[in-house]
């Protein structure tokens, strides 16, 4: 380890102990970096990493605190990488992998847990995507919005944001607008639809399968969509 990732670590303890408990501000950078036995440099580095990392938060002109440390905040970062891997389709791929291992059994779990107000959420945005025809923002949208709610009603924070995270909106588009150009997105639409009946009648095995042939498609058509672009891209 660097000693700036020593620095890192040891501040990350404090927080873990509960010395440094959600909400608590930092000791002032002098005071800090003398309890940690760091140098100045050392211990403004460590803030700064860990506030990149939103375990830390800095309040200019009133300190440094740690912040509420919920899932949905510190795994925020993981959908700015996803944007960023846009023009990498083997890492594309294993999003879409990760995603199809994830997603059916998160939407099982749903089916057990789901609200009748949840359910009425999940039917609302499926009713937007079939009037959204072949419009792609609407359609991603609306997507996006139907496998959040679907998701949401596992009452897991940290699946949501993993899914969310893995499903980048630029990701969808380019799905949606394949899909279009293979005029797929009535098959797409008959696949949501499945997945909506499924959790209607709360039968966990039923979503499980209609989620993952969804998904299943979803990851084939992507595949196939890259290998199109790359034989595009060749001269």
């Amino acid at each position: 380890m660097s000693l700036t990732d020593k620095a890192i670590e040891q501040i990350r303890e404090l927080i873990r102990t509960g010395a440094l408990p959600p909400g608590s501000k930092l000791p002032p950078e002098p005071d800090l970096a003398a309890q940690l036995g760091l140098s100045r440099n050392l211990a403004r580095e460590a803030v700064k990493a860990l506030a990149v990392a939103r375990v830390l938060e800095v309040r200019r002109g009133d300190g440094t605190y740690v912040t509420s440390l919920q899932p949905s905040l510190l795994l925020e970062g993981l959908s700015g990488a996803v944007e960023l891997l846009q023009g990498d389709s083997a890492a594309l791929q294993d999003l879409m992998e990760v995603r199809r291992l994830l997603e059916p059994v998160a939407t099982a779990l749903a089916a057990t847990r789901i609200t009748d107000e949840q359910l009425s959420e999940v039917e609302r945005h499926l009713d937007a995507m079939r009037e959204a025809r072949e419009d792609v923002e609407r359609l991603n949208a609306h997507d996006a919005a139907f496998h959040r709610a679907v998701v949401s009603a596992t009452g897991n924070e940290s699946l949501l944001t993993i899914l969310e995270g893995i499903s980048g909106r630029t990701l969808r588009a380019r799905i949606w607008r394949g899909l279009i150009d293979a005029q797929a997105a009535g098959r797409t639409l008959a696949e949501h639809e499945a997945i909506f009946n499924a959790l209607r009648t709360r039968d966990a095995a039923l979503s499980q399968a209609a989620a993952l042939l969804h998904v299943s498609n979803t990851e084939h058509g992507l595949r196939a969509h890259l290998r199109s672009g790359d034989a595009h891209s060749r001269p």
